[in-house]
């Protein structure tokens, strides 16, 4: 079975590349505007985060792969900071900012189990 960092770094980069293609799979649940300039900005965020997903998926354990998921974590945690005040006021707030905080934890749960 391959590690679990593996896993939640395959899981991250085609959800990313999803958002490359279609950035309204962020935009629509967010309660973004779907306007040409937050489209050019989640595709920004969907490269990002395939290229931190594949440093997760082809990362050797160890260092490297510690790196790769602290860029995740961090991704995902800065994300939620961000979209917490940039979405305050909104009912998508705590949605948005949630998923995107679990999966920073998933992500570095995944990698604490792999080096146990």
């Amino acid at each position: 079975m391959p590690a679990l960092t593996t896993l939640t770094g395959a899981a991250t980069a085609a959800y990313s590349m999803a958002l490359v293609a279609k950035p309204e799979i962020l935009q629509r649940p967010s309660g973004l505007s779907r306007n040409q300039d937050n489209r050019t900005l989640t595709r920004l965020v969907g490269v990002r985060d395939t290229a931190i997903g594949l440093a997760m998926v082809l990362a050797p354990a160890g260092a490297p792969r510690r790196a790769a998921v602290g860029a995740r974590v961090a991704s995902d945690w800065g994300d939620a900071a961000v979209l917490g005040v940039a979405l305050r006021g909104r009912d998508t707030q705590a949605k948005v900012v949630g998923f995107a905080a679990f999966w920073g934890a998933v992500c570095l749960a995944a990698l604490r189990f792999d080096e146990r």
